[in-house]
């Protein structure tokens, strides 16, 4: 089997959640990696995913073109990761997500690279968010540079350190109710994020089809009720439901969006909310998806109790009956 030690794979946005398990799995396959970052020495987390002098980080910032132009130099392949679930000053969606997907897709061409973009299930540039237009424009700038591209656009991702199932358990250990936006209704496909990341560098492997887009999703469509019963199963907490209706959601959101911690709410993500985050049935019946590619994807109730049970009273540890 011929090695990959060769091959140099840039990562833009590395670092974070997604990142540092797409960065793992390359490690595994023995591919060179280039950690493209706003911040590098605050990436020395992602060192001892590899051997000695495997995994290199460098500053990169989405926003400026030719910073991103010199992570790319004498890459192989580019995978572009950089998103944000709230914008801040100068970190807006379309500077980010928008045009800087297009500038890592931009810079592949440059240098003749492989480009994988992972943007998510719901990029619709009609729908009345402005996190998921910037998604959709983002997969449009970067099959436009590159029409050769893939595209993975994965549901809610789970796992260590996600602001998913970690953000609800952390909200029932401090409140006596969990709120349902729509009354929890809004379908889901929650997708473990060691899926996503083995996905990723299937994609650079070359085992995609060219110019396609990929939808990753688990193995199972649940409300965002039966979410919050699963973490309240897994973190052996009773908590009631409280329902809002999307109107007072979005009133409480303009609020709760400078709120610290689990209790920030944005009023785009009440947005997002309104519409359904699952595998559509064209990608299905195309084979684009984790199955398509030969990944049994795992549950969010096989995997959520390896790392949740820090949300429990008790920890790690069961509490004994006399």
């Amino acid at each position: 089997m011929p090695s990959n030690i060769d091959t140099l794979v840039t990562v833009f946005g590395g670092s974070g959640f997604v990142g540092r398990h797409v960065v793992r799995a390359l490690a595994k396959r023995d591919y060179r990696i280039r950690v493209a970052v706003r911040r590098p020495e605050l990436a020395g987390h992602l060192q001892p995913l590899g051997r000695v002098g495997q995994i290199h980080a460098v500053q990169a910032n989405l926003r400026y073109p030719a910073s991103v132009e010199a992570a790319m130099r004498d890459s192989h392949a580019a995978i572009n990761l950089v998103g944000i679930l709230a914008e801040g000053r100068a970190q807006s969606f379309d500077a980010v997500q928008g045009a800087g997907a297009g500038a890592v897709a931009t810079a592949a061409r440059a240098a003749g690279a492989r480009m994988v973009h992972v943007s998510a299930i719901g990029a619709d540039e009609h729908s009345a968010s402005r996190y998921a237009r910037s998604k959709a424009a983002g997969e449009k700038a970067v099959l436009g540079a590159v029409p050769a591209a893939t595209i993975l656009r994965p549901s809610v991702v789970f796992g260590p350190e996600d602001q998913f199932s970690n953000r609800f358990a952390a909200l029932a250990r401090v409140s006596p109710f969990l709120p349902l936006i729509g009354g929890g209704m809004t379908k889901m496909q929650p997708v473990y994020v060691g899926d996503v990341a083995t996905a990723v560098a299937d994609a650079v492997d070359g085992k995609t089809k060219e110019g396609a887009v990929y939808e990753l999703g688990g193995p199972e469509v649940l409300t965002m009720r039966e979410i919050m019963e699963i973490i309240l199963s897994v973190i052996e907490r009773k908590r009631m439901f409280l329902s809002l209706p999307f109107g007072l959601a979005k009133l409480q959101a303009l609020a709760l969006q400078f709120a610290p911690g689990p209790l920030k709410l944005t009023p785009d993500q009440v947005a997002l909310l309104r519409s359904d985050n699952v595998v559509s049935q064209p990608a299905k019946a195309a084979g684009l998806t984790l199955e398509g590619l030969g990944i049994t994807p795992d549950s969010l109730e096989a995997i959520a109790p390896q790392y949740l049970w820090r949300f429990r009273k008790m920890g790690q540890f069961q509490k004994k009956s006399a």
